[in-house]
């Protein structure tokens, strides 16, 4: 063994030259920490997608504007959730999923499912229909099609567009995604971009 630095001979030193080289190969390359592994996450993640402001301007123009855009199709959902009258959207919505069925077996199970759940009169989650389209679909569950909810499912859009959906646009959650017009900014404001507290007192002009 090689005792004492003043006494090692070349060959012990290289040695420890080269072990202290190898250790410090292996603690230049630790463990990604916390703060790394969330930064490499984020670097992999897909971005964001941010509604813009011609979506939203396209959402005012009808209900069925509002609904074949994903994002404006989950805002109406939140609202009627609001107003603990989420299942007209929810019947809309497996209706639409019910159409894109293609076995006959399948077209049948679900049939009977969306019936008992939202359709049939004491359903956990019954929609707002007259007895007539209501034994009108009981009636098309004898030989299931992908037009058996149709009636249904239109006579609940009606509903939605004319009640719901006015009261969408007039609320918080819709008003607050709806980009302001700069003639809607105080006087001088939309000219001056970002600016902080202090630049808008000194520089805040005298609207007549």
């Amino acid at each position: 063994m090689c005792k004492g630095l003043a006494a090692l001979p070349a060959t012990c030193l290289k040695s420890a030259k080269d072990m202290k080289h190898r250790i410090g190969f292996l603690l230049q390359k630790p463990d990604l920490n916390p703060d790394q592994r969330a930064a490499s996450s984020k670097e992999k993640s897909p971005p964001v997608k941010r509604i813009t402001p011609l979506e939203v301007r396209k959402w005012k123009e009808s209900l069925e504007s509002l609904l074949s855009n994903d994002d404006g199709l989950r805002a109406f959902a939140t609202f009627l959730k609001s107003e603990f009258s989420e299942e007209n959207i929810e019947f809309w919505m497996v209706c639409q999923e019910y159409k894109k069925t293609t076995s006959q077996e399948d077209l049948a199970s679900k049939a009977i499912k969306i019936y008992e759940q939202y359709v049939a009169a004491e359903s956990p989650n019954e929609v707002n229909l007259d007895s007539a389209t209501r034994e009108e679909t009981r009636r098309n569950l004898e030989n299931p099609s992908l037009s058996s909810f149709n009636e249904a499912q239109r006579k609940i859009f009606l509903l939605m567009e004319k009640d719901s959906y006015k009261r969408f646009l007039k609320s918080k959650l819709f008003l607050d995604m709806v980009p302001q017009p700069l003639s809607s900014m105080p006087c001088g404001m939309e000219k001056r971009g970002r600016r902080n507290t202090s630049e808008f007192g000194q520089a805040l002009p005298q609207c007549a």
